[in-house]
């Protein structure tokens, strides 16, 4: 067999049809799977493993549905719109615990056989306005995306999407009118509850699972996205209590360690953080791991105001 460094070098997508076009025969590509140079994605589909390995586990998901759009073009079968989680994801919304299930809707029913077991299929007319083009791929709008979502997906993981995408610029008055024609269908009575509950400025998963939980926990509310102003200049909290001065912030890795160092990123917060305190605030800082046992959170939480009002009444 040539030099077959060309296959193996980059991150395209390759069919056996064009790989058989290009002088491999099936014996080949099976040697390639084999050895550990090429992964099969689905059915007469290969990537590079090299660069399969890299990806990150939303990213490999992604291309999962590209290699079933390549798959079903090929078989002249590939005229459905992508919807629900995999919408979602083209968009780019937060995806917390949603399996890699692809998600296709069409006009007409399909038979559950049509196609592969990670393949689900809804029956649906989409509105000419509800289909865009995200990612490369056919999708469901932003709006259309979050009534599906929250249609078959539990509560906190539909609530995240929809966050996500009103922080995005979703049109809620449209995803309103979208609950509203669907009313009847199943999953909308679900749909409107998460909307209901939706807020426009949560910026992660972990600040929507926050503001989830305390309204659940009927916390006393704070405001979301509080903006202090300091002789170190404008510093804008999670959530606060203005009143008392008492502020709860989520500490999730990625709000600091994604786009900056660590060291720069860190003395950018103590120093935050130290004007916050000149001025009188003080803090409750909660993880991931903290939003999984609630009811010492809300100990916690009421622990904080209790001293933060008493404080001020000194």
């Amino acid at each position: 067999m040539k030099s077959t460094d060309w296959l193996t070098r980059g991150d395209a997508l390759w069919l056996t049809e064009t790989l058989l076009d290009k002088g491999l025969t099936t014996r080949n590509i099976q040697a390639l799977v084999k050895s550990g140079q090429l992964v099969r994605l689905r059915r007469g589909c290969y990537m590079s493993a090299r660069a399969w390995k890299k990806l990150t586990p939303n990213a490999s998901a992604l291309r999962l549905v590209h290699a079933h759009k390549h798959a079903t073009v090929a078989t002249a079968s590939g005229s459905g719109t992508y919807s629900h989680a995999t919408a979602a994801r083209a968009h780019g919304l937060h995806l917390w615990e949603v399996d890699s299930v692809i998600h296709l809707t069409q006009p007409s029913n399909i038979s559950a056989t049509s196609h592969a077991p990670d393949v689900r299929n809804h029956q649906a007319r989409l509105e000419h306005f509800e289909v865009t083009r995200c990612a490369k791929l056919r999708v469901t709008s932003l709006e259309r995306t979050v009534v599906d979502c929250a249609r078959i997906l539990p509560f906190k993981q539909a609530l995240i999407i929809a966050e996500h995408a009103l922080h995005l610029g979703a049109d809620p008055e449209l995803i309103w009118k979208t609950i509203d024609r669907l009313a009847g269908y199943k999953g909308v009575a679900r749909a409107r509850r998460v909307m209901t509950q939706a807020s426009v400025l949560s910026e992660s998963p972990g600040e929507t699972l926050t503001w989830y939980f305390l309204r659940k926990m009927r916390l006393p509310m704070p405001v979301q996205q509080f903006t202090v102003h300091t002789n170190n200049g404008a510093h804008r909290l999670d959530f606060a209590w203005e009143g008392i001065k008492l502020a709860l912030e989520f500490d999730g890795r990625t709000k600091y360690f994604d786009y900056a160092p660590t060291d720069e990123v860190l003395f950018q917060e103590r120093r935050r953080e130290k004007a916050l305190m000149e001025q009188g605030w003080t803090f409750i800082r909660i993880e991931w791991k903290d939003l999984f046992d609630e009811a010492r959170l809300k100990e916690r939480v009421l622990s904080a105001i209790r001293r933060a009002e008493l404080s001020r009444a000194a």
